[in-house]
């Protein structure tokens, strides 16, 4: 048999009357003591016959009183139409408090739009977001106008021997706002840019891992590949600045790779020609299951065998003169260098 669980609502929750007030409608009758017992034990049991039949008849008022209760209960839930199940109000439950979560949201969310100031914009500085076209326009602007003045401060600081000061910057470059205000958006733009499209600098930095640079120094010059295209952006042309800056992020990267990967320096050109070589040699080695040589490798790449012996020596990783020869001796290469070219007649030293 199921069990029915009803649940009142407060304007017809009906209340149980006090013990005192409730009278019993079925006393219960007084019990005589045959004479044959002796006069202790009787008056013993006549006490005790009175106890218990007192709890009895406060336990029946009790009884008759929740029944009551109940059934008042019962009407007034039929008239409003809330009899429920156990799992109806399990269910309840649940949507009760899934609509409470949903209204604290609502009700966090409203506060934030009407104060202004929400826990998302408190975040602003720490989390990104993508930039709308309008935006994207205007702090570009921002950083161009920054970079004018950062121009023109230099190239009046070097022809006058000292920093220039705001007067003369705006008379310089002819504006009329104020100097020390456009210099400040145009740090907060840069700032705001570099923040926002971080995670397209990395994405792009990830693939030159393990290329003589660390993923940091990627992420740093991709960083400035991404403001040099924002100076140079044209957002009249129609086209967004994640597609415009994505070229000069990989620019960046590419030239810091050939600039500061390498002790000896190597020409842009030659540094294309050793990445070619590379990707090449690595086709051709797990098509054959071995090593290729030079000839296969500028067959691959249409060019000339000297090019790729040329390239394959250059990228050659550098050995240090003070590393000695063997790993049990002090002999170094800087010594053996040094004495090869001592003049004829200090040949007794060799």
């Amino acid at each position: 048999m199921a069990i029915t669980t009803i649940c009142s609502s407060p304007a017809h929750s009906p209340t149980l009357p006090a013990i005192s007030s409730l009278k019993t409608h079925h006393p219960f009758p007084h019990l005589t003591v045959s004479s044959s017992f002796s006069t202790k034990f009787g008056s013993n049991l006549v006490s005790n016959d009175a106890l218990a039949i007192a709890a009895a008849a406060q336990a029946v008022a009790l009884a008759h009183a929740a029944m009551q209760a109940a059934r008042d209960a019962v009407l007034a839930a039929a008239e409003t139409g809330e009899v429920w199940s156990g799992r109806e109000i399990e269910k309840g439950l649940v949507r009760y408090e899934s609509g409470c979560g949903v209204r604290r949201r609502k009700r966090r969310k409203g506060l934030e739009g009407k104060n202004g100031v929400g826990s998302r914009s408190s975040r602003g500085s720490v989390k990104s977001r993508n930039l709308s076209s309008r935006e994207e326009a205007e702090l570009c602007l921002c950083v161009k106008e920054g970079a004018r003045l950062e121009v023109a401060s230099t190239r009046i600081t070097k022809a006058q021997g000292r920093q220039p000061t705001s007067k003369q910057l705006a008379k310089a470059i002819g504006m009329e706002r104020s100097v020390d205000k456009i210099l400040c958006d145009g740090r907060d733009s840069r700032e705001r840019i570099s923040r926002s499209y971080r995670r397209l600098v990395v994405s792009i930095a990830k693939g030159y891992q393990g290329k003589g640079l660390s993923f940091r120094d990627l992420i740093q010059e991709g960083s400035i590949g991404l403001l040099r295209g924002v100076e140079k952006f044209e957002p009249e042309r129609g086209y967004r600045l994640s597609t415009y800056v994505y070229w000069w992020i990989k620019q960046a990267i590419i030239k810091a790779i050939a600039n500061e990967s390498r002790i000896v320096r190597l020409p842009g050109h030659m540094c294309r020609m050793v990445a070619r070589t590379a990707e090449a040699r690595n086709l051709l080695s797990k098509k054959l299951g071995r090593l290729p040589t030079h000839d296969e490798i500028a067959e691959v790449l249409n060019v000339h065998i000297s090019i790729v012996r040329l390239v394959s020596e250059r990228n050659r990783p550098p050995i240090s003169l003070d590393r000695a020869i063997t790993d049990q001796g002090s002999i170094t290469l800087q010594l053996l260098v040094h004495v090869s070219f001592l003049p004829a007649t200090y040949w007794w030293l060799r």
